[in-house]
């Protein structure tokens, strides 16, 4: 068993108030969530900035290959987005065989 996880750093566009964020950040996640049904996603850090957001995705699969291409699909569509811009991608791989 594999456990992927993928960090995405964020800085959003003409934002001014949390509430404008929430507006950007909310349909980004369902939209994760929409088309990759088997991933967890959530806004994970910077909740008081305006324009900053981290989201978070995680994916459970028995292969590194396929943890792999499911995380990098996720941050592809999360980089097409226009009205943001991403800062900074991190992925890391666990296993069960790890301590």
């Amino acid at each position: 068993m594999y456990i992927g996880a993928l960090t995405l750093d964020i800085l959003l566009g003409d934002v001014r108030s949390l509430k404008q964020k929430r507006s950007v950040i909310r349909p980004l996640v369902a939209e994760v969530q929409r088309r990759f049904p088997g991933v967890a996603v959530a806004e994970t850090g910077h909740l008081d900035l305006h324009r900053r957001a981290e989201i978070g995705v995680a994916v459970v699969s028995a292969s590194a290959a396929n943890c792999g291409e499911v995380l990098d699909a996720c941050e592809r569509l999360v980089a097409f987005r226009p009205e943001i811009e991403l800062l900074s991608a991190r992925q890391r791989l666990f296993n069960d065989d790890e301590e």
